[in-house]
């Protein structure tokens, strides 16, 4: 289908949305520019209303403005972060952060920094992407996925301090209230990924009080529950004895730690909460 949709004319789009975590959206587009091979300089706009989704320019010619409008009140835009990161073949075109005409580079052609993941404020501009020259344009395609958060959240996933220092018991007990996954679990392993700058974490679940994502499944062989959790490298997380409350959000489809105490910790903070009357969520303990 060629034409005219979503404010964007000449690319072959492909739209959907649904919901997702009560009411955030996912969108995913996919665009074409050999539809307007002779329109090689058109710089073309598209709307997402999507909190969440990714965007694919097949074949990229001339530039392409991403407008992010989400479906909240534009008083709160100046408390989101948008963060976006590349498909890891993504090619074609560079990506700038736009603003009232300037220009600032954000991710160059060809930049193959695998899982990186680059953040800034939606009042800082929006996305501008330039196809850039080709001798053939047919064997480039230039994608990237993206998500709007609130900025504190965006901090704690990108900030190597947030992660890396204990939390303090009231920081615990908002964390198993307001997080994508709580679980009680021990560290099988962890494997360190130099190039990425992260740790990876295998978990074994005992117990899961909630997640949002299948990340943590049943595994056919033992029988047990298990799943993997990211964290920043700096943190020199290392496999030990005993149970663990782990606690995070997702973010590109990955489980980033969050809070992680020690569960007999987690016991006696909640216990002393319960019986204050202070506790902020219920959460069986044991």
């Amino acid at each position: 289908m060629t034409g005219s949709q979503n404010g964007c004319w000449g690319f072959n789009i492909w739209p959907w949305c649904w919901l997702c975590h009560f009411t955030n959206f996912l969108f995913l587009s996919s665009l074409s520019g050999l539809t307007h091979e002779s329109h090689r300089k058109d710089v073309e706009q598209v709307y997402l209303r999507c909190s969440e989704g990714s965007i694919e320019w097949m074949y990229p010619t001339g530039a392409l403005i991403v407008n992010l409008r989400p479906n909240t009140s534009p008083a709160s835009y100046k408390r989101l972060t948008v963060c976006i990161k590349p498909f890891k073949d993504s090619a074609g075109a560079n990506i700038y952060l736009e603003k009232t005409g300037e220009l600032k580079l954000l991710v160059r052609d060809g930049d193959r920094s695998p899982s990186k993941v680059y953040c800034f404020g939606y009042d800082q501009g929006g996305l501008f992407i330039e196809a850039t020259p080709q001798q053939d344009i047919s064997r480039k395609i230039t994608g990237f996925q993206y998500e709007l958060m609130n900025k504190g959240i965006a901090s704690d996933l990108h900030t190597v301090s947030a992660p890396c220092r204990p939390c303090s018991d009231t920081e615990v007990l908002l964390a198993v209230c307001t997080s994508d996954f709580v679980i009680r679990g021990s560290i099988q392993d962890v494997t360190n990924q130099a190039e990425e700058q992260e740790s990876i974490i295998h978990v074994g679940v005992n117990k899961l009080y909630r997640q949002k994502s299948k990340v943590f499944q049943l595994t056919g062989e033992s029988g047990n529950w298990r799943g993997q959790i990211k964290t920043l490298l700096e943190c020199g997380v290392k496999p030990g004895d005993g149970d663990f409350l782990f606690t995070g959000r997702m973010h590109f489809g990955e489980a980033r730690l969050g809070c992680a105490p020690r569960f007999k910790d987690f016991q006696r903070m909640y216990k002393e909460a319960k019986d204050k009357g202070l506790n902020p969520c219920e959460i069986g303990p044991d």
